[in-house]
């Protein structure tokens, strides 16, 4: 029975079968193609990515895409469900699934290196990964299938109505709010998952000490430097080259991973010194080669997997769980918090679009706060006093004693 098998996979008791991939295209304008399980193209996603490339999104928002699209085929494949006769019922399945299903790269992780999934490192503060896909991965995933059949809707293809159900309430209010204005409160959309609201965790000084303690090379200690005086992102960094680093100046010149543009952000003299300390034990890149390289083997681009890995086995000495975006919020922190720096002056460093991105590290956190606690906790407790010229009896009678 078709129900049986929906109510199994809302409830966890079966899985959708892993078929088809995500590849690499062949074309600029079509970098990523989801293709099915005999390698067939899947012409109607091939239509809405190419559509997305041409409103210049970056590549890497086309292989998001290509993947949210590529789980909801596998779904309704294995329904036996053609994409142009969906309905609600079948998103309804996928939210089902997706909060009980296991995520796949949750399995990439080497065993025995980490905390159990869920779980609350105590030296961090911060929780591990869960098994499952987070709440904002399931509401990604319907904003794209979402956006999917609002591309074919417009061509008279698909369903008549969108299958992802929208809050109106939502559209309304941000379709006339000015950018002064508070965030306005709605409901959330039905099938939309809660996503709390975390402050950013930065790194503190002690426990930063410790994990720059166990790099194992100038090149890893230049790296984590530059991160975190720069607050430039992981991806970011990975990217220069000799031509774009400015010794004098003391700056380094990144392309921007949300306007492309390459801008420059400055960054701590020992940055600049352990780069130069790299930069003579390995000798320097050839030309148009990126700065860091792998240091075992032919030299090679250093990867964001690769420098994950590095501080993945720091993690595994420490006992901790940092990640390399904790850098940037950590360097965001400590900027916000000096007196010096104004906020407009830390949006433009961070590079971030809206000021109150900015001021999300202006919150105070309780780890923070420890020595200011104890202070607080030692104080003795106010003695209650009275009036001279009271009779002491008289105050017991009224107050009690």
């Amino acid at each position: 029975m078709v129900e049986d098998v929906r109510r199994a996979l809302m409830e966890g008791q079966c899985s959708v079968p892993a078929v088809g991939s995500v590849d690499a295209g062949v074309a600029p304008y079509l970098p990523y193609v989801v293709v099915d399980a005999d390698g067939r193209e899947v012409e109607p996603v091939s239509a809405y990515l190419r559509d997305l490339m041409l409103g210049d999104v970056s590549p890497l928002t086309c292989r998001s895409y290509g993947f949210g699209l590529l789980r909801w085929h596998r779904l309704i494949w294995f329904l036996q469900t053609s994409w142009e006769k969906v309905t609600e019922a079948e998103v309804a399945v996928l939210v089902g699934w997706l909060r009980e299903a296991r995520n796949p790269q949750r399995l990439r992780k080497p065993s025995g290196s980490s905390s159990p999934a869920g779980s609350v490192n105590l030296k961090t503060g911060k929780p591990s990964l869960r098994e499952g896909y987070a709440p904002s991965t399931i509401n990604h995933n319907l904003t794209v299938v979402s956006g999917f059949y609002a591309f074919h809707s417009r061509f008279g293809a698909g369903p008549v109505l969108n299958p992802v159900p929208a809050s109106r309430e939502r559209r309304q209010a941000l379709a006339h709010r000015s950018p002064p204005e508070p965030a306005p409160v709605f409901r959330r959309g039905r099938l939309r998952q809660k996503v709390p609201a975390q402050a950013p965790r930065s790194v503190p000084d002690q426990l930063w000490d410790e994990l720059f303690a166990v790099m194992g090379c100038d090149r890893d200690r230049a790296l984590l430097e530059f991160y975190v005086s720069s607050g430039a992102r992981a991806s970011e960094l990975l990217g220069i080259g000799l031509e774009d680093i400015d010794w004098p100046g003391q700056l380094v010149y990144v392309i921007s991973k949300g306007t492309r543009v390459r801008q420059p952000v400055p960054a701590s003299p020992n940055a600049f010194r352990y780069l130069g300390s790299y930069l003579a034990a390995d000798g320097l890149p050839d030309a148009g080669q990126l700065v860091w390289r792998t240091r075992r083997g032919d030299p090679r681009p250093l990867t964001y997997w690769a420098m994950r890995r590095v501080l993945q086995r720091a993690n595994d000495k420490l006992g901790t769980n940092w990640t390399l975006h904790d850098a940037r919020h950590t360097a965001a922190a400590r900027m916000a918090g000096d007196e010096r720096l104004t906020l407009a002056e830390v949006q433009t460093i961070l590079r971030h679009a809206h000021l109150d991105t900015t001021g999300r590290y202006l919150t105070a956190r309780v780890e923070d706060m420890h020595d200011k606690l104890q202070e607080h906790y030692a104080q003795p407790r106010p003695q209650r006093t009275f009036a001279a010229g009271y009779d002491p009896e008289d105050i017991k009678a009224v107050f009690g004693g």
